[in-house]
């Protein structure tokens, strides 16, 4: 054998080892990613259907994380502060049109924006109880900058996405760096009139777990890895002994 083929060898044998552990190596991780994702669902489910608990005050705002809070079933007392809608684009099983979010200030003084639900477009949302209440719900972080297609425009009143943070400042407040998704109201159950609307409890729990289908797909090209290189050795043996 030349050395200039036994180069060609050594090199085609290192680029596949390499193909061979980095495809093992992405699989490894993707099964990885599978299990903490399976735990992250479980901790979600747990969350909320856990009973409601009061949520962060001002002084545990700068703590509040997605894998420590997001989900979380919690309960606001206060008021709501009447005159201050403001209406972000939403698609829902309802169909088009838009969430109702309100500045909610609480007991203590602190200022949660509340997702009151879902309107048609075209509809006039009903007004909030002005007096002090409790409001229960789901515990949902900012959604900065808009939708994929879309930026907010705070100058126009055009909101794509729930930034709270922008939404407050566009109304003069300070808020919680979340919002709360609220709860159903029974009697909204089987009403969806324009006169019963917003309607709340529309939250959908969804996450993405394709980490198994892609591991197996890194693993499959691993596997292929290896049948090429018996390929290459079959037909190097054939040569030599022809």
């Amino acid at each position: 054998m030349s050395l200039r083929r036994i180069v060609s060898l050594s090199l085609i044998s290192l680029c596949g080892l390499l193909l061979f552990a980095g495809f093992i190596a992405l699989g490894n991780w993707q099964l990885e990613r599978r299990l903490w994702k399976l735990d992250l669902i479980e901790k979600v489910e747990t969350r909320v259907h856990a009973p409601a608990e009061a949520a962060p005050g001002i002084r545990d705002w700068p703590s509040v994380n997605k894998a420590d809070d997001e989900y979380r079933h919690v309960v606001l007392k206060g008021q709501f502060l009447t005159g201050k809608d403001t209406l972000v684009v939403a698609a829902t099983e309802l169909g088009s049109g838009y969430w109702v979010l309100t500045p909610f200030q609480r007991d203590d003084g602190g200022i949660v924006l509340v997702n009151r639900g879902y309107i048609d477009q075209g509809v006039t949302p009903l007004a909030p109880a002005s007096r002090n209440i409790a409001v229960s719900g789901l515990l949902r972080l900012n959604e900065p900058k808009g939708s994929v297609l879309r930026e907010n425009s705070p100058s126009t009143g055009r909101w794509y996405s729930r930034d709270v943070q922008a939404i407050a400042a566009s109304l003069g407040l300070t808020a919680a760096p979340y919002f709360v998704d609220a709860e159903a109201i029974p009697t909204q159950a089987n009403n969806n009139t324009p006169s019963s609307q917003p309607v709340a409890g529309l939250t959908v729990i969804a996450f993405n777990n394709s980490h198994l289908v892609y591991a197996i797909t890194w693993y499959g090209l691993a596997l292929c890895v290896v049948l090429a290189g018996l390929i290459v050795v079959r037909e190097g043996r054939r040569r030599n002994e022809g």
